[in-house]
């Protein structure tokens, strides 16, 4: 369930970097948004693998 959640938010975080990337924003901006949505697709990652 909530590696679904977070696959949707690095979604989300995807579609707002490329957005401020058209309307011209920061470089920094943009960068933050990817690794945030790397971060929440490892998250999901993780969140799949069977417990030890």
């Amino acid at each position: 369930m909530w590696s679904i959640v977070l696959m949707g938010l690095a979604g989300l975080l995807v579609g707002g970097a490329l957005s401020f990337k058209q309307q011209h924003k920061p470089l920094w901006t943009q960068v933050a948004f990817y690794v945030l949505a790397a971060m929440s697709l490892l998250a999901a990652y993780l969140l799949t693998l069977p417990a030890a």
